[in-house]
């Protein structure tokens, strides 16, 4: 085994808890930039409004516009990545996956499926308007992935057969009960790939009570039994150095997987692991369709591959705080799925190879999802990308005991999310000393991960006050003055232009509900309308966490430990 390790410590990635004085210094550097430019942002906002009211004015109003041009293209390409995967959800990728391995032989296939479906366009009848439209709809379809297809046929000897990939599913559970994990590895079960293929690593935590973890396991390996290729169960011992996170879980799990690959010579180039939530219900084309993007990527290795997450498994029992909140987070991961800067967050998956070399994710860090891709991206010089897979896998929205605590929870939820910011420090520490990466690309990296949290921490805040502080605090030549007498004016008329965008998240939120529960009456529909009153409170509300993590690193009162967010299901 010395061989593996050795593989394992290729690629070293900054310590965020370095001793080093340089580097802490670096670090320190670095972690107080963001929660620096978050409260200077709302010092100016004070400081300019009481002494420069004028330039406050005109401030509040650039960033109204900007505001709602941002609010557009987020609409725009959100509404488009919604309908590609409804599309995508109608496709066999199982059938794909199959024939995409000779591509030739694929495209005269696809071709005389389309020019059949043509004709039995023409046998239906004029009236039958449903019918046809929808086999317009499968024509033009197919159109479209004829031509991918094509685009294959020149790099066909680096399309590898689908018959040689492992899927390695990790399912990280701390205090979770087997009612909340069934329905995950239910999933997995249900999906339209060999199952052959398929490995279901649960990952115990050793500080779990023995006397719920053992009977969980024992139920959950006697209910799948012979389902799967191999059930493997780990037991993970926080070792010194490590934090009880997900990471630590996550990447125990995976140096025993690198043993029980070793012992049976199976390539880590051909083994995808998909490390995911032990709520995640995957869709049951994903892996389907995870190969085929697998097996059709030439630079494979150098991508993560991430489906679309969605909080249906109990967006009907929580409240309607949690689900504008995780209706939102979803709709901005649609969004995401339309960029190349695109992370990857939560349930995702990665070439097992990568992770190798990568030396799996940092055990002393809590945000381990977007942890992995910075990691990644650097050892690739910049040359690392998230391939998104167009199909959802549904996690659950927060839910606890009470109204309050439920509230209570999302709070500390959004806020784990939010200490992903954690990565900025160690991310620059990587790419800027790393002469291979070029500068635009560096500067890109920068930005990226700065303004994402930067607009997260600030943006409510400053549309629900900044209007009104020049008024406030401007002084009476500032009152008298025409932009102050029009400044309420145009502010409003933005801010009700701004709320366009609800006319399509609105109806599309409600066309994207999971079934409704036969518990609950057909009025909970009401519920999910007229929970968007809310929608100020709840903008205010997100912020808020994204201020505390930023705030925690700047001034160092940094997290000891991974909260795992609490899993019930309501009876």
């Amino acid at each position: 085994m010395q061989q593996v390790y050795e593989i394992q410590t290729m690629y070293n990635f900054p310590n965020p808890k370095t001793t080093d004085p340089k580097e802490r210094r670096a670090q320190r550097f670095f972690e107080v930039i963001p929660g620096a430019m978050t409260w200077s942002t709302f010092v100016l906002m004070i400081g300019v409004s009481s002494f420069f009211p004028m330039v406050a004015a005109i401030a509040i109003i650039v960033f109204d516009i900007f505001f709602i041009l941002k609010i557009i293209f987020i609409t725009y390409y959100s509404l488009k990545a919604h309908f590609t995967m409804r599309e995508n959800k109608k496709v066999n990728w199982w059938d794909r996956c199959q024939n995409v391995v000779h591509p030739v032989e694929y495209v005269a296939s696809l071709k005389l499926h389309i020019q059949t479906l043509k004709e039995s366009l023409r046998e239906i009848a004029l009236f039958n308007i449903r019918e046809r439209q929808l086999v317009r709809s499968k024509i033009k379809q197919e159109k479209e992935f004829l031509q991918e297809i094509k685009k294959l046929v020149p790099i066909k000897d680096e399309i590898w057969d689908w018959r040689s990939i492992v899927h390695v599913v990790f399912l990280p559970t701390a205090n979770e009960p087997a009612e909340i994990i069934e329905p995950a590895i239910q999933s997995l079960m249900d999906a339209n790939f060999p199952k052959s293929q398929m490995i279901v690593v649960l990952g115990t935590e050793e500080r779990e009570d023995p006397e719920t973890r053992l009977p969980k396991v024992e139920y959950l390996q006697k209910k799948f039994q012979g389902v799967f290729r191999d059930f493997i169960v780990t037991t993970h011992e926080v070792a010194e150095g490590e934090m009880k996170c997900k990471a630590s879980n996550a990447t125990y799990a995976a140096k025993k997987l690198m043993i029980y690959l070793d012992e049976r010579q199976i390539d880590y180039k051909k083994v995808i692991f998909s490390n995911f939530d032990c709520d995640s219900v995957a869709h049951p084309e994903y892996f389907a369709a995870l190969t085929y993007g697998y097996i059709t990527t030439p630079k494979r290795l150098q991508r993560a591959y991430q489906p679309i997450p969605v909080y249906h498994n109990t967006l009907w029992d929580t409240n309607a705080v949690v689900r504008m909140i995780v209706t939102g987070s979803s709709f901005w991961h649609l969004y995401q799925s339309t960029r190349r800067e695109m992370v990857t967050f939560s349930s995702h998956s990665e070439p097992f190879d990568t992770l190798v070399k990568v030396g799996f994710w940092s055990v002393n860090i809590i945000s381990e999802d977007s942890n992995i891709y910075w990691k990644c991206l650097s050892m690739y010089d910049g040359d690392y990308e998230v391939y998104p897979i167009h199909l959802p896998i549904s996690l659950d929205a927060v839910l606890a005991e009470t109204y309050w605590k439920t509230i209570k929870n999302q709070y500390k939820q959004n806020r784990r999310w939010a200490y992903g910011i954690e990565n900025f420090p160690i991310t620059m520490r990587a790419i800027w000393p790393n002469k291979k990466i070029a500068l635009g690309t560096k500067l890109r990296i920068s930005f990226e991960m700065l303004e994402g949290h930067y607009t997260w921490a600030t943006t409510a805040f400053v549309l629900a006050l900044m209007g009104w502080l020049p008024l406030a605090l401007g002084g009476e030549i500032f009152r008298s003055s025409v932009l102050a007498h029009n400044l309420p004016l145009m502010t409003q008329m933005l801010m009700q232009i701004s709320l366009l965008g609800m006319f399509v998240t609105v109806p599309l939120s409600l066309l994207s509900l999971p079934p409704k529960p036969e518990k609950y009456h057909w009025t909970r529909y009401l519920n999910m309308l007229f929970q968007y009153i809310l929608f100020p409170i709840v903008a205010i509300f997100s912020a808020l966490p994204a201020i505390d993590s930023q705030t925690r690193i700047m001034t160092k009162n940094y997290f000891g430990d991974f909260w795992v967010t609490e899993k019930i299901r309501k009876k």
